[in-house]
């Protein structure tokens, strides 16, 4: 259980509700990190607004890279509803879920490219605390996804530190996205 409520869609306001109804449109649940973020309106708003750009923005990269990048994040940090909800978006891209439960074994499974490894290895390095990025991994990055997909990768793999810390500062657990997606 959530250490702070989420507020109700009867408190959540005309526009919160509004956004809480798209949310359950899209998603068949209306995620609790958003319905938390509802106490504070301004993050509400600018969460929202961020997470919405850079979805739009991050391009770049193909899916399985992003997306296995940031999936290795959230295991890392021990994020549980970011595993849930992250495994539904790989599921709605259409990728194989399948193979997240060999992640630990990415850099021997075959079902994990060069590059999917190398993206893993980098969400490792950046999440490490203190960090271990290293200047050659860079520059393996850079020659493997040029710098405009090294710099997509470094931001979603940023991000989710910072989605997964909060998460799990909150006390946010998985709220079974995976099954309850109505999305098919």
């Amino acid at each position: 259980m959530a250490r702070i409520p989420a507020v109700p869609e009867s408190e959540a306001g005309v526009l919160g509700r509004f956004v809480y109804r798209l949310a359950r449109k899209r998603f068949g649940l209306v995620p609790e990190p958003v319905a938390i973020a509802r106490h504070h309106r301004g993050l509400f708003w600018s969460g929202l607004v961020a997470e919405l750009a850079l979805e739009k923005a991050a391009t770049r990269l193909p899916a399985r890279v992003r997306e296995i990048a940031v999936y290795r994040t959230a295991t890392v940090v021990g994020c549980a509803w970011c595993v849930d909800f992250g495994t539904m978006l790989q599921r709605l891209e259409g990728l194989d879920v399948e193979r997240l439960r060999r992640i630990a074994d990415f850099a021997t499974d075959p079902t994990y490219t060069d590059a999917e490894r190398l993206a893993i290895r980098y969400a490792d390095a950046m999440t490490a605390t203190p960090t271990t990025v290293t200047d050659a991994q860079v520059a393996e990055l850079e020659a493997e996804f040029g710098r405009a997909g090294l710099l997509e990768l470094t931001q979603v793999i940023a991000v989710e530190n910072q989605r997964a810390r909060a998460n799990h500062a909150l006390g946010i657990v998985d709220q079974g996205f995976d099954a309850a997606c109505a999305v098919r």
